[in-house]
This record gives C-alpha cells, structure tokens and sequence, in this order.
C-alpha cells in the first residue's frame, strides 16, 4: 500500500489546510484547543460552515448531499481538522443516521430527513443503551406496542448523549419478546416533543453534562417513523454500529494529541533536562507513535474496504480497540509530562507550581477523566473482541 500522498491528495490537502484557516473560527477553535466545553451554538455554526462548502455529510453520497470523498480524502480532512482544533462533526445524524436512512429508509423518510439533517434543522440523539442492556444490547427491554396507527413506548434509555438539546432520538425498541432477542427488535424514530417523553442528566465525573437518562411514558409514535422492517431492526442497529466505531477510534484526534504531547514533552524540563530525552518517557512516548502509525495505515485500509463493498465491515472492531487505547495512552502521557499540574480540575484555581499551567493545558485533567469512557461506550472492547472472535475466527 503506498501511503505517499499523489499531487491531487497534496493539493486537496492544502485546500483543506486553507479552508480551516480562513474559515474555522478563532473562538472555537480556542475552546476546542484548551479542552473546554464545545455548546451547541458552536457545533451548529461549524456544521454550517462546512455544509456552505458541501463538506458536512463526508459519508453520504453526492446524490444526497455528500462531497463524494474517498478514504484518503476523509483521512486527510480528520487529520487536518484535528490539528487546527475544529470541534468534532457531531455524528449521530450525519454519520450514524443518515448512512441507515440511506441504505434502510423509505423514499419519504429520505426525502423528509436527511435535508434537515444536512441544514441543521434536526438535531439527533441516540437510544441504544439501557440501564440492563449496554454492552448486552439485545437484552434491551424498551417495549413498543403497536396500537392502530402508532406505537406506543415505554422503557428507559442511558447515556444519551447531548440528548439535552435533541430535536429526535433514534431508537431501538422491543416489538416482539416471544423469540431470540435479536429477532424482536425494531428501529424508530421518535420526536423528542412527544408527550412522556423526560430528559434527566447524568453528571460525569470531570463535571461535565454530556449524557442524560430519557424515560419514555406511553409515549406515541407515528407507523411511519419506523425504519425498515418491525422486528428486523437489529441489522439496522448493526449497520449504524459499524459507522459509530469508526468514529469512535478517532484517529485525527489522536494524530493531534500526539504532537501536543511531543512538543510539551520538547518544552519541558525535568532536573535539567528535557522530558523527550528521559529514557522512559521516550519509550513509552515511542510506543504510543509506534501504535498510531500502524492504527493510521489500518484506518485507510478499512476505509478503502468500505468504499469498495459500500459500508465498513467488522473490521471497525479492530479500530475501534486499538484507536480508544491510543487516545486514553496519549491522555496519560500528556498528564505524565504536566506533572502536578494536570491534577487542576475544570473551575480549580491552579496553585503553586500548577499556576504555571498554559490555557491549552488547563483541561488535560477533564480529557482525561472524560475519555475513560470511549472504551467502554460503542460497545465496550470485550464485546468487540467477542465480536472480532465469532465473525473472524469463526469460534
């Protein structure tokens, strides 16, 4: 595989490098850099930026509104994207939602959906996770029973995130419990304004707000907010699954976070002398590159695949392992090379030598703690090395 950019690559490159720099905005960008909260003002006006370029829907094709990009482009704009400190493309309904409707939705809920997912009319959650059925999501037990033209819902969804400021919620729901529970599991969409609907949040550890519990009450929902067939949801979830572990692994974060951890180790002295050169920090600082250049080549192999066949395969399971232990490894190392000052939590004032702490440092402590969790949520990486061990190894 040559892994050498071509002149168009290059050129798209710097393409890509001069849009962020003319249009990404400063204030944005600053809070992304020093590890504070991105608000929902903020995602919106960055998606809007980029849809005004036609680079909001990365995954879709052109004929619903995507840039028709192949793998080395997507790599090279996350990559990009992430060293100029751009927050995150919010991927529930871009990434996750709307590569489902594309393949699984009916000509209607194509045509009503995705345009407002693309102008930011929608703003889409997830309703996956319950307090009996995470990893196990089969066992989940949110009931949907059919009732003339609606479903009625009734259950609990956790760790929903930013559903605080969700329009919709797609879900997984239970229509039939009398077979294997995969086989009675169906795929809504439900408008979070609907009656019985209520959003409580869940406080993270650093703080922060970013997941809620959202209890459904004989909550109605329309037939036609079903996506494709009742009962047969679980290849729906399966699809959407594959496209959230990619996201997941992220591998243009990790691609940034390791030149901030290199030039702060270059920066910083340790009994008179830089950290980089400290033997062991710099074994271990080379074994996270190590990592990451091999988790580099394997992303664009597994996004050249999905390109080929026209959806990520389970290989996501193996990027997804692999980019969450990078991403909290390099979590780790940056705090190693902060020392005590990376024990300043979010709203602390920093004494003593942690006074000293740049801005962009400031939440190293809150990054940590925060990227605990994205080994466990997807799907924790013991249930993808189950997955990995039945549909690769075939045991």
């Amino acid at each position: 595989m040559d892994l050498s950019y071509s002149p168009q690559e290059q050129a798209f490159q710097a393409e890509v490098r001069q849009f962020l720099a003319d249009e990404l905005p400063g204030d944005i960008a600053e809070r992304v850099k020093a590890g504070g909260e991105v608000s929902k003002e903020d995602t919106e006006r960055w998606h809007a930026i980029l849809q005004s370029r036609g680079w909001l829907a990365q995954t879709w094709p052109e004929a619903y509104g995507g840039p028709e990009w192949g793998p080395v482009e997507r790599h090279i704009f996350d990559e990009e994207a992430a060293r100029a400190y751009a927050p995150r493309i919010l991927p529930f309904g871009l990434q996750m939602l709307g590569p489902v409707l594309i393949k699984f939705g009916s000509d209607e809920q194509k045509a009503h959906y995705l345009p407002r997912i693309l102008n930011g009319t929608d703003w889409w959650c997830q309703g996956y996770s319950e307090p009996g059925a995470g990893s196990d999501l089969a066992s989940l037990k949110t009931r949907a029973v059919r009732d003339g033209d609606h479903y009625v819902v009734n259950g609990q969804k956790t760790w929903t995130t930013l559903g605080q400021y969700a329009d919709w919620i797609f879900c997984l729901v239970r229509t039939d419990a009398s077979g294997k529970p995969q086989e009675g599991i169906s795929f809504l969409l439900i408008d979070m304004k609907t009656p019985g609907i209520e959003v409580r949040p869940i406080r993270l550890i650093e703080g922060g707000h970013e997941v809620n519990e959202v209890f459904f009450t004989d909550v109605r929902v329309p037939v036609e907010n079903l996506v494709w067939k009742e009962n047969d949801g679980w290849t729906v979830a399966k699809y959407l699954l594959t496209h959230e572990r990619t996201g997941i692994a992220g591998v243009g974060f990790s691609i940034a976070a390791f030149e901030r951890v290199k030039a702060l180790a270059e920066r910083t002295t340790r009994g008179g002398k830089r950290l980089i050169d400290d033997p062991l920090f710099a074994a271990r600082l080379a074994e996270v590159e190590m990592d990451l250049e091999a988790m580099k080549i394997f992303n664009l192999r597994m996004l050249a695949e999905a390109q080929r066949v026209g959806h990520p395969g389970v290989e996501t399971s193996m990027l997804k392992i692999r980019g969450t232990e990078v991403r909290q490894a390099l979590n780790d190392l940056y705090r190693r090379a902060l020392g005590p000052a990376a024990a300043v939590m979010p709203g602390e004032a920093p004494a003593g030598n942690a006074a000293l702490l740049a801005p962009e440092d400031e939440g190293a402590a809150a990054s940590y703690f925060n990227n605990r969790k994205i080994s466990i949520f997807g799907g924790s990486n013991e249930i993808q090395k189950n997955i990995l061990t039945k549909a690769m190894l075939e045991l």
